[in-house]
């Protein structure tokens, strides 16, 4: 298993990967990860094996405290400098899930925000995942103000102990 960060070459593959984890209402298009790419390739964690991606992790840096519906729509909302990590996207090939995929990429995409010396990171899902995320450390922060693809989303935060303490 290679892990690595994305290139502007892997937008068809991981375009087709988010299509397989997500219904299309929620499903970033392709243009949008071309976008993104151009503008926060560094903030895409990518697990493959044998050239198929079988898990990316994606999102941008902010300053914003709280991930917000534009954040998805304008890659240009990026602040390398930003304080919080967002996460926008977690997909896993179906033939890959419940395998640790997942969970290892996460854990992979926070160590990195801590390693830059980010506040912490935060992340929306649906109920159903909000215990999986607790168990890599989140916070469930309640119900976001997010109407991305008509569903209800949580807010989900991991929070760094700061060095002052």
């Amino acid at each position: 298993m290679t892990v690595r960060k994305a290139t502007i070459q892997d937008a068809d593959k991981i375009s087709k990967l988010e299509a397989s984890a997500f219904p299309e209402e929620e499903a970033a298009s392709l243009a949008a990860f071309q976008d993104r790419l151009r503008v926060y390739p560094d903030h895409f964690l990518l697990m493959e094996e044998e050239g198929e991606i079988l898990c990316c992790v994606n999102g941008m840096v902010t300053d914003e405290k709280d991930l917000s519906d534009d954040m998805y729509a304008s890659a240009n909302l990026h602040d390398e400098n930003g304080r919080w990590q967002m996460i926008f996207g977690v997909a896993t090939h179906p033939d890959y899930r419940r395998k640790g995929l997942a969970s290892d990429a996460v854990r992979r995409f926070v160590e990195q925000a801590r390693q830059e010396g980010r506040l912490g990171v935060v992340l929306t899902c649906k109920d159903y995942l909000v215990h999986f995320y607790e168990r890599l450390g989140f916070v469930n922060e309640g119900v976001s103000d997010s109407t991305h693809g008509g569903v209800t989303w949580y807010q989900m935060r991991l929070a760094f102990p700061s060095e002052k303490n």
